[in-house]
């Protein structure tokens, strides 16, 4: 008799808006007690399909946004697509006006940049006001107001009555027309002008892409931004550096009535990634086992978080400097393939791979304008933004060195975060049937003991098998230098000796428990199963593990707590792993006589290989009521960190 699962799943987004009550509920069982109100986000199954990739798209796409603060504004271009504009919105309205020109020594002393200052307790605030591409599809709840525009003339009444105006060229290239054109409108209008209007242009590192080292003697001396007149643009990337030195112009008729910033900023990164999207997309899937590093990956990219880049335009809207052109690139000087190694380790597979620069240029998801940007090689420093604007870094030092807080907004952004569940309750009650169904459903990770023990021993074998393969390896590669050798070693990330002793530890304690592994092992397998991106990205589905509250203690333990044997104090929470600790908890109902009755009318070939054989079942259900009925249970162990167990019944003969 099989346990059947009713009805249709819901969708992931349902999962996380109605807790584990509606999940319970659509399966087909009753449930009681309440979960967590957890935020709704989208469904996995569309995560990364052309019909998300639009919605992110339609949802992003913002028009002549306008910021407000009591007496200026600003505008950003329309239907421009970059979720970046929204995300600088974002952050500017929740800056104080002015805010910036305080000193640096007295915002430290303050509030450490933690958190946003409360704008409606110190003084005015930026509002947000402007128009959607499509209306319906976007949510931008920092905005005060929006508005349709139908022609260029109605765009141009809008945007004189601003006083500060933000064109965004780095994400797509049509804006460059109607970003002149802007500028140019508003300069033909300088004589009705009352008070100064700011035109800042986001452009692109990419107009100084061909630009060579100024001297032969220190080709390492990076470019800043008294070295602007000197640069030279990528062939691709020549309308950005017109529309710049364009720009540039029309601050010399009257810059007291109207003058113009350029900010080259750096590749952008930060909510949803941008340019590296295409590395953080193939990692989170984890369909390839190296991510691919195009060329040798020796060039630098200059880049910066956008919340930074938004600090940045703060700043030079409040200070009005004398300077024209700002280069808007954080400190890091990371070369293409440290970019990728850092996200392939910290969201994929931990390893890379060279492959030929041209298929970059043969991939259908990376755009020529993006192959051009991973392709550029420049060493750039912004000395204007260190010596005259007060800047509290939010990634100074770049992504690698902010890797964790990166991969969490990019997974906040794209709704991937992981889905962890832990299915409790009897032998024979159905718990793999349902756990098996959840992981289809959800592209979820099945973690049995068995097979996670299975699993690990067949990749020990692996690795010390490849051992002398490895040492072919390093002959041959003798003639191509010591480089080659230490890159390979590197980028397996696995030492053979050590996987070679503990798949030996694995044998010799099975040979010394009859087949069976102590439960110091399980808690390593099992644990180091979680930790593994795949469960940390997708998520996982537990079945039947762990079965104590001392297991329970063990698997999910912080690790620095491994070598501390205090014991917990009486009703203080534990401290566990908040990277994979189940989220959901549920535990399947049953009665003594249905589940032996369930068993015995399992055929012959449904039994053989299991556990289900009469003696061996009734000894598994005694042990279960005995650990389930002792004063600290599993269950006991996630109520007490408030991750509260759902019990779901609805079992019957039919």
């Amino acid at each position: 008799m099989k346990f059947p699962v009713k009805h249709t799943l819901p969708e992931r987004s349902q999962v996380r808006s109605g807790g584990t009550q509606g999940l319970a509920s659509t399966l087909g069982f009753e449930a009681w007690d309440t979960s967590r109100n957890i935020p709704a986000e989208a469904e996995q199954s569309l995560r990364f399909s052309p019909q998300w990739e639009a919605f992110l798209k339609s949802r992003s796409r913002t028009g002549q946004v306008v910021l407000v603060p009591t007496t200026s504004c600003v505008g950003l271009n329309r239907y421009l697509y970059t979720n970046y504009v929204s995300c600088i919105l974002q952050y500017l309205s929740t800056c104080v006006v002015g805010a910036t020109l305080e000193s640096l020594e007295e915002e430290e002393e303050g509030d450490e940049n933690e958190s946003p200052v409360d704008p409606t307790s110190t003084g005015e605030s930026y509002e947000i006001v402007g128009t959607l591409s499509k209306p319906e599809s976007a949510d931008l709840q920092f905005a005060k107001e929006t508005y349709a525009v139908s022609s260029r003339e109605e765009l141009l009444s809008h945007l004189l009555e601003c006083e500060i105006i933000l064109y965004n060229i780095t994400e797509d290239a049509s804006q460059i027309e109607e970003a002149t054109w802007a500028a140019s409108a508003l300069h033909k209008e300088i004589e009705t002008f009352d008070k100064q209007k700011i035109f800042i242009l986001i452009s692109t590192i990419m107009t100084w892409a061909n630009t060579k080292p100024f001297d032969p003697e220190n080709p390492d001396a990076p470019f800043n931004e008294e070295d602007f007149r000197k640069r030279r643009s990528h062939p691709g990337f020549v309308d950005h550096i017109n529309a710049e030195k364009h720009i540039a112009k029309l601050r010399k008729t009257n810059k007291k009535k109207f003058t113009t910033y350029i900010v080259a900023s750096g590749h952008q990164y930060g909510a949803e990634e941008g340019l590296f999207h295409y590395f953080f997309k193939m990692c989170w899937l984890g369909e390839t086992p190296a991510i691919p590093v195009f060329g040798d990956g020796k060039n630098i990219i200059p880049t910066i978080h956008i919340r930074d880049l938004a600090i940045v335009l703060q700043n030079i809207a409040e200070h009005k400097p004398d300077f024209q052109y700002v280069l808007g690139v954080d400190a890091s000087m990371h070369t293409l393939r440290e970019l990728i190694k850092c996200i392939s380790k910290n969201i994929g597979p931990g390893k890379t791979e060279r492959v030929p620069k041209e298929n970059a240029f043969l991939s259908k998801e990376l755009t020529q304008m993006q192959v051009d940007m991973l392709f550029v090689n420049l060493r750039m420093e912004s000395l204007y933004l260190k010596e005259n604007f007060n800047i509290n870094w939010f990634a100074e030092t770049g992504l690698i060195d902010n890797i964790a807080q990166v991969v969490m907004e990019y997974k906040q952004a794209r709704g991937l975060l992981p889905l962890k569940v832990c299915i409790h309750g009897p032998p024979g009650s159905g718990k793999s049937t349902i756990a098996k169904e959840l992981c289809k459903h959800y592209k979820l990770h099945y973690v049995r003991t068995n097979d996670v023990i299975s699993e690990k021993i067949a990749h020990l074998e692996e690795i010390v098998a490849k051992e002398p393969v490895k040492v072919e390896r390093e002959v041959e590669g003798e003639g191509e230098g010591e480089d080659l050798v230490e890159e390979e070693e590197e980028e397996e990330g696995e030492n053979v000796e050590e996987a070679k002793e503990f798949l030996d530890a694995i044998k010799e304690n099975m040979q010394q428990n009859k087949g069976s592994l102590s439960d110091e092992y399980i808690m390593k397998i099992v644990k180091d199963k979680l930790m593994s991106m795949p469960c940390r990205n997708q998520g996982y589905v537990l079945d039947g593990f762990p079965e104590t509250y001392e297991e329970a203690m063990d698997l999910f333990r912080e690790e620095d707590e491994g070598e501390e044997e205090e014991e917990q104090p009486v009703g203080k929470m534990p401290k566990f792993n908040q990277i994979i600790i189940p989220e959901f908890i549920f535990s399947l109902i049953a009665s003594d006589e249905f589940l032996i009755n369930r068993i015995i009318q399992l055929s012959e070939s449904e039994v053989a290989g299991t556990h289900y054989t009469e003696e061996q079942f009734l000894e598994a259900l005694k042990r279960f009521r005995k650990i389930n009925t002792d004063d600290v249970t599993v269950l006991n162990y996630f109520d007490e960190l408030e991750i509260h167990p759902q019990f779901i019944a609805g079992f019957s003969d039919a």
